[in-house]
């Protein structure tokens, strides 16, 4: 029961950052983009059509470790990873072109690990079921789905990031409140991958199912 209600609690909180973050792409206006978008064209496009598929994919995410589906109805279970998978392909190609416009070195990097990460470990975990590797299968998807959740993460730190870029500066904006907020958008999604990973690979190793061969 309890991590039940732990599992809806942070579909809960998923959806609460993610809907708001959403929003304003859903006008379909580059206006509104809160990004600086300079090609309406190729960039535009590209980034509102991986935040989509980005937003299918963890939805879809969600569903893969009910064990009601994944039990009680195997033919859903499988529909919806195909759909998760699908979904994480469409949108970590996408991904790649927007990091193009990315104009920051360390945010484009952090991009790029990050869809690289995404990409690996959603094919290796989809292998693994193909192969009927089901204990492997699970390990790979529970480090996709924690990779997807970053997406997430890397936005809850953000006033823990401005908190501690405050503190570290001696409680002043040394280079004013627009500077600080620049910097931690740089780092925010290192800090959501690390913490992440980190977190994913505590509850393999602490799972049972973690030690089966």
């Amino acid at each position: 029961m309890h991590k039940r209600k732990s599992w809806w609690l942070l579909i809960f909180v998923s959806l609460g950052v993610i809907i708001p973050f959403m929003a304003p792409y859903l006008m379909l206006d580059p206006d509104s983009s809160r990004v600086t978008i300079t090609s309406k064209a190729i960039q535009y496009p590209a980034l509102v059509t991986h935040i989509v598929f980005a937003f299918i994919a963890l939805v879809t995410g969600f569903f893969q470790f009910v064990d009601r589906f994944h039990l009680k109805k195997p033919k859903l279970h499988r529909f919806l990873g195909r759909t998760y998978v699908g979904s994480i392909v469409i949108s970590s190609l996408l991904s790649l072109v927007v990091v193009l416009y990315i104009d920051n070195f360390t945010k484009s990097v952090a991009f790029l690990t990050l869809t690289i990460l995404w990409l690996f470990t959603t094919l290796k975990g989809y292998r693994k079921a193909v192969k009927r590797s089901f204990n492997e299968h699970r390990k790979w998807m529970i480090r996709s789905f924690g990779v997807t959740l970053v997406a997430v993460s890397g936005r809850i730190v953000v006033p823990v990031l401005l908190l501690a870029y405050y503190t570290l500066n001696g409680f002043t904006f040394p280079d004013g409140r627009d500077k600080m907020i620049e910097e931690v958008l740089h780092v925010n999604i290192w800090i959501g991958i690390v913490l992440n990973l980190v977190i994913v690979e505590w509850i393999i190793l602490k799972s049972p199912k973690g030690h089966k061969n």
